[in-house]
């Protein structure tokens, strides 16, 4: 995923298979990026706890880490860092890049930010930013499927729709599957996301484009 100037990146994955369910403190539901309208900072969000209830709060047995690379031009080679945040509470964590850190009660809205102040972090309950009509998606694939025995794919095993086919699987994308309106699958629901905001000095030392990601990894106790 890469952000540069004023461009920005999204990206969402709900309602996964066992491996990933099994612990919804380290299941990633969204990665999104952006820059700050001055191009000094950059921006990111990590949400994990897809349908977080009002008991949600994040793992000290995960590790939360931000990966941001950087190349002088896409597809360059990057010179990658990291942000990594681990939790000792509900609220109480700590964050570092480098020389930058950050220590103590990140729900406040505001956050908790580094000495030098290059470096912010929030964490908290917020509304799930994804809006997805999970019915129709799931008649769409029904669709393509019962389609793919006459259809051609590419190389990348994409299949070639025609025009009918193409119609129908978008009206299905666009309603539930009761013939209505799309409606927001993930409406009221919540997320436990981690933010963080830290001038970009810090993380294009490879040049002017960047590539953002978020892991998370089971902590030794």
């Amino acid at each position: 995923m890469a952000t540069h100037a004023g461009f920005d990146v999204r990206a969402a994955d709900h309602l996964d298979g066992p491996a990933a369910t099994a612990d919804p403190t380290a299941d990633i539901t969204d990665f999104l990026a952006w820059m700050s309208p001055d191009t000094a900072r950059l921006r990111m969000a990590l949400d994990v706890v897809p349908f977080a209830g009002v008991d949600a709060a994040f793992s000290d047995a995960v590790g939360y880490v931000f990966h941001v690379g950087s190349a002088p031009a896409f597809g360059g080679a990057t010179q990658e860092v990291e942000i990594l945040c681990a939790f000792y509470s509900a609220t109480q964590l700590e964050c570092w890049l480098g020389d930058e850190y950050v220590v103590g009660d990140a729900s406040d809205p505001a956050g908790i930010t580094s000495e030098s102040g290059a470096l912010r972090v929030f964490a908290g309950p917020r509304n799930d930013p994804f809006f997805f009509e999970f019915g129709g998606f799931g008649a769409a694939v029904e669709a393509v499927k019962a389609a793919a025995p006459s259809l051609e794919f590419d190389a990348d095993g994409c299949p070639a729709l025609d025009e009918a086919t193409a119609n129908a699987v978008v009206g299905l994308l666009q309603s539930n599957p009761r013939g209505g309106p799309a409606q927001d699958t993930f409406a009221g629901a919540n997320v436990m996301a981690l933010v963080v905001e830290v001038d970009v000095d810090l993380v294009n030392g490879g040049g002017p484009v960047l590539a953002a990601w978020g892991s998370t990894h089971q902590l030794a106790r």
